[in-house]
């Protein structure tokens, strides 16, 4: 990427947060913003937990006010995915809207979901993960706004579809915009190697009309390939050749892959249609490989029978995507290439450390700072780590590479290199060893306020999953078998529980950490656990202590009282900033 095209793409970010920053706290004019914003939840307790923390937003005014906050809950049952989340989306908002729906500019945001690669956002949710920038702090949801504040304006009445998780980042010459205007679906494009586009979905485009070199172009495309091989990407003409111009990206060869998309009203009334058409969903549906297939003059419908993708089949896919692919046929596939523009996923804990304390194109970009919205004088708070929302002691240490946030940390106490801290009460003294993971919840157990600290390693996989304990150590709990663990522990094989559904056993349903009456006694318990493992030694858990796995923390998991924590670090925070600039 040229210095010119960096410092674009720069300055065009930094004019998006500077004006989403002029709207915080402001009733917005009709036309200026979006007239209803909606974020999707996987199941009533996180649609609870998303509605507190957004009213939470409006009341310290950290968002654009009068505007509509809806959160929408995927119906009970089966997973139906993105596409099942979207298509029940536009069903509440036509109930709740009727005839003024056809007025309206939405967006509609996929947050739904465990986030079992991201631990730290299972209990609040991805769209609510700090982001280390803004004054009051980013999470994910200011960022996604910030950074699409120009459409509304450029937008007919319709929706935007995007997900939670990743950053898109774009910039334009200075007489061109980027318009939502046209009939059907129109998508964002973005130059990628070949290897990306075996991830993503790829675009296949029409090569007579496309003729510029500018940072931005409007075209239409034939067909739309769902995480393709290099070979069905060379095949079907989806591989460009780099010309001139302000380009992102340095590759000879490249394909453009997807990320947010816009559909028009009268496009959307057809997908509510489809709703009717398909029934209760007993599926899962994706919002871009089952929606986006279907478009395009070149779409054929040998894609609905390809399984290959699919996390788990269910029989009636295959009937689903057949009726998908017939009520969209014809329907057009507009795309704007967005040449000079970078794409950022976090949805991992590897993606998150990185993006947020090394990496120096993203930090210059968006303004990345090291430590936000926190208490913490140590010199150490230098680029490299990461600190958000946090009261730390002048005393304490963060290594290089991790994140600390939501967090308290008393007098001594360390964080390791690549680690992540996060909402944690940590006891003065207590070191945090490298490469680990570290969070605290708030439980309701028994009828009583209880705290869990799980703990994991920064690489371990919490969907793979064995099919009953007798294979335990094939499962890795910090680099061990999960059975060597429980040797440390003095746990026996049987006294471990696997809560939910028995047949399928994972780290993230294994009972291994300690229920416990105080936050600071539940992550000193967890880090003694883990420095047993890591250092071969033995330690015995107090008698009768309870044991529970994640998957159950998030079960019976005390909103009110996590967010209570979060109110106390804020207040905290605010009153010390405040008192250091009336010493200054």
């Amino acid at each position: 990427m040229s210095q010119e095209c960096m410092i674009k793409l720069q300055t065009a970010t930094r004019e998006k947060l500077r004006r989403f920053n002029s709207l915080r706290a402001l009733e917005v004019q009709p036309g200026e913003f979006w007239d209803v914003v909606v974020v999707t939840a996987v199941d009533e307790s996180q649609r609870e937990a998303y509605e507190l923390q957004i009213r939470d937003k409006v009341e310290r005014k950290e968002l654009p006010l009068g505007v509509h906050y809806q959160v929408f809950s995927d119906p009970p049952g089966s997973k139906i995915g993105n596409g099942g989340s979207t298509l029940f989306a536009l069903q509440q908002l036509n109930d709740i809207y009727g005839e003024a729906l056809s007025r309206l500019r939405v967006i509609l945001i996929h947050a739904g979901g465990l986030s079992q690669r991201l631990p730290s956002a299972s209990a609040l949710g991805k769209i609510f993960t700090a982001v280390p920038l803004g004054d009051p702090l980013y999470q994910m949801l200011e960022l996604k706004l910030a950074l699409y504040v120009d459409f509304p304006s450029q937008m007919k009445p319709g929706v935007l579809v995007t997900c939670a998780d990743d950053i898109e980042l774009y910039s334009t010459a200075e007489h061109e915009s980027v318009r939502f205007d046209k009939r059907g679906f129109t998508a964002l494009a973005h130059p990628s190697p070949l290897s990306i586009g075996t991830t993503h979905g790829v675009f296949v485009l029409d090569s007579n009309e496309k003729s510029s070199n500018s940072e931005m172009e409007n075209t239409s495309c034939l067909r739309f390939l769902h995480k393709p091989s290099i070979d069905q990407m060379r095949d079907s003409g989806a591989v460009c050749k780099r010309q001139s111009g302000c380009f992102s990206l340095s590759d000879t060869e490249f394909v453009y892959t997807d990320s947010t998309y816009y559909v028009d009203f009268d496009t959307a009334k057809s997908l509510l249609n489809l709703l009717k058409e398909l029934g209760p969903l007993d599926c899962e549906v994706d919002a871009y490989g089952d929606f986006l297939q279907a478009l395009g003059p070149r779409a054929t419908i040998d894609y609905t029978s390809n399984t290959a993708n699919v996390t788990k089949e269910e029989s009636s896919l295959v009937e689903i995507r057949q009726k998908i692919f017939h009520l969209l046929k014809g329907t057009p596939l507009n795309v704007i290439l967005l040449n000079n523009s970078k794409f950022y996923h976090i949805g991992t804990t590897s993606e998150y450390l990185f993006h947020l304390t090394e990496d120096v194109a993203l930090r210059s970009e968006l303004g990345l700072l090291s430590s936000a919205f926190s208490v913490f004088m140590n010199g150490n708070a230098s680029s490299g780590r990461c600190v958000m929302y946090s009261v730390l002691d002048p005393s304490c240490s963060v290594g290089a590479g991790s994140v600390v946030e939501y967090s308290r940390l008393g007098a001594g106490a360390s964080v390791g290199g690549g680690s992540i801290v996060s909402s944690c009460w940590v006891s003065a003294g207590l070191s945090v060893p490298d490469g680990v993971f570290m969070h605290s919840l708030c439980v309701n157990y028994k009828h009583q306020i209880r705290f869990v600290t799980v703990v994991f390693g920064i690489n371990d996989n919490l969907k793979r999953s064995v099919e009953s304990p007798a294979h335990m150590e094939e499962l890795k709990l910090f680099g061990f078998s999960l059975a060597e663990c429980l040797s440390h522990w003095g746990l026996k094989n049987e006294v471990l529980m696997f809560s939910g559904d028995s047949s399928s056993c994972s780290l993230w349903n294994a009972c291994l950490f300690p229920v416990c009456s105080d936050q600071l006694n539940s992550f000193s318990l967890s880090l003694e656990m883990l420095q047993a493992a890591l250092t071969g030694s033995t330690y015995t858990l107090p008698k009768d202590t309870k044991l529970m796995s994640m998957q159950e923390a998030l079960q019976c998991k005390n909103l009110e009282e996590m967010l209570k924590f979060r109110k106390g670090l804020y207040e905290d925070i605010v009153q010390r900033n405040t008192t250091n600039e009336a010493i200054n």
